[in-house]
């Protein structure tokens, strides 16, 4: 700082009360709605949640075979009527009826109505409407199932359920709480808002931006409030810092927890995948092909009905090296597979992943480690771990039991696992391993940075209000025009705080 030209000095020193003032309120709602998220997340439905939901699969009614599909492919009930759903590689749905092979009609809001009554017992206050988007179908990921049809149980729980136009499948449930609280958590955390997400391109931009912004005001403060601090030569006053009242609060905190708003802030923008730097951890259509190997000849309703325990709710058909499996699982998410997959199969099948790599090894996880593991999301055990000795030393995660290819991740995703994952939402080994420790840990550092976020919003009120920079008031913890230096009136930075907007 003491080869750092006066003009460079105030420039820094504005740089960050102007940045303060606009980014402060943005700190103080991220770190709020942050805890808000480490509880509720965003409504969604788990695989478990929509088992449950699907009726056992009557195979007497099934009249045709499952179809050649490229893509994923299961046999479900929709409603007293068998379905093949199908997946394609690029992630267009379709819902065939597994009596005629026809294409099922488009969903009415009648049908979906009775679908709710049927399985969810909607009571007379129940209601069904077509929703186009809302708040909670924002994601790209609900586009192949629009319109979607809503209907709402009329529960005590205020349970809300979302049913595919196209293709009749239930996709998004969610309850009166979890929608207030989402109001609370991520629609402001992830600056959610309708009318800004559906639009992805601009939403990404604004997201960058703002981060952006709170980057450098975390990282300009960090340096001025260095720069204020005096350890071995204290101010006049005795303190080691010129600051009184919440500006002193702003000055003493922020040299901690700036560093906690930094890291989060960081972690954020680089979650949104800035220049395309990372590799997303899905495999591309061609990796899936490749493992899958070329579709043969599906089989036929008796070795559909013979490869399903009592009480299926869904058989899927996967495909390994060519050699298709049935997947038969229960509502309480169990198992069975025919034929069984074994280590071998997948190792042959391994090659086509990657042409033009070797296989380095195979890795079994029985156990979760720091790049498998099920702190927010469910994952399943064992799988096995496919190196690869391409120059992004690419992994991929296949499930040992099913052989259903589940993940990629290489070098650069492993580093965004620690830049974002570790840092943003402190998922560090240790620590998801003990719960209460991983509670009391985020707690511990939102709860310094909130003191820097609420401290830095009152001051940036305060120099709002007065309209001017004026030359502060040392009565309320301004120094004014102090000497950094001495501590001396009238030889410093015109105008400075170490928080950049003085109190």
């Amino acid at each position: 700082m003491r080869a750092l030209p006066k003009a460079g000095k105030r420039w820094l020193v504005l740089g960050h009360r102007w940045l303060g003032i606009g980014t402060a309120l943005f700190f103080l709602t991220w770190l709020l709605s942050g805890l808000v998220i480490m509880y509720v997340p965003f409504p969604g439905l788990t695989e478990a949640e929509r088992l449950a939901a699907l009726p056992p699969v009557a195979f007497a009614e099934v009249a045709v075979a499952p179809p050649a599909a490229a893509g994923a492919l299961a046999l479900e009930m929709q409603g007293d009527e068998p379905v093949y759903r199908l997946v394609d590689p690029e992630g267009g749905h379709r819902t065939l009826s597994a009596r005629t092979g026809a294409p099922m009609p488009a969903l009415t809001e009648a049908a979906a109505l009775a679908l709710a009554r049927a399985r969810f017992g909607a009571g007379p206050e129940a209601f069904v409407d077509s929703v186009e988007r809302d708040q909670w179908t924002v994601p790209g990921r609900y586009d192949p199932h629009r319109p979607l049809r809503r209907v709402g149980l009329g529960d005590a729980a205020g349970t809300e359920l979302y049913f595919s136009g196209p293709t009749g499948a239930l996709v998004l449930e969610t309850t009166r709480r979890e929608r207030a609280w989402n109001w609370l958590g991520a629609v402001p955390h992830w600056l959610y808002p309708t009318p800004l997400r559906a639009r992805p391109g601009l939403w990404r931009d604004v997201v960058l931006w703002v981060s952006g912004l709170g980057i450098a005001g975390a990282v300009s403060g960090l340096v001025l409030g260095v720069w204020r601090l005096r350890l071995r030569r204290p101010y006049r006053s005795g303190s080691v810092t010129p600051y009184r009242g919440f500006a002193r609060w702003h000055h003493l905190f922020g040299l901690v927890g700036g560093i906690a708003i930094l890291s989060f802030v960081a972690s954020g923008w680089l979650s949104m995948n800035p220049n395309r730097w990372f590799t997303g951890p899905s495999p591309t259509p061609a990796m899936r092909a490749g493992f899958a190997g070329a579709p043969g000849e599906g089989p036929d309703r008796a070795a559909l009905e013979a490869a399903s325990p009592p009480g299926t709710v869904s058989l899927r058909l996967l495909r390994l090296g060519g050699r298709t499996r049935l997947v038969a699982t229960d509502g309480a998410g169990g198992r069975s597979v025919t034929p069984p997959v074994d280590a071998d199969a997948i190792r042959a099948a391994a090659p086509s992943l990657m042409p033009g790599a070797a296989l380095a090894r195979i890795e079994r996880l029985a156990a979760y480690d720091a790049y498998w593991y099920a702190h927010h999301d469910a994952r399943v055990l064992p799988v096995l771990r496919l190196v690869f000795d391409d120059p992004a030393a690419t992994w991929f995660h296949v499930d040992a039991a099913t052989g259903e290819l589940l993940d990629r991740l290489d070098r650069s995703g492993r580093v965004q696992r620690w830049l974002f994952a570790a840092l943003h939402r402190l998922d560090l080994p240790l620590l998801i391993r003990h719960r209460p420790a991983w509670d009391l840990a985020l707690w511990s550092l939102t709860a310094l940075a909130l003191v820097v976020a609420l401290s830095g919003t009152v001051l940036g009120w305060r120099r709002l209000r007065r309209g001017r920079p004026g030359r502060g008031d040392p009565g309320r913890g301004d120094p004014g025009r102090g000497d950094p230096g001495r501590g001396v009136p009238g030889r410093g930075v015109p105008g400075f705080s170490a928080s950049g907007t003085p109190g």
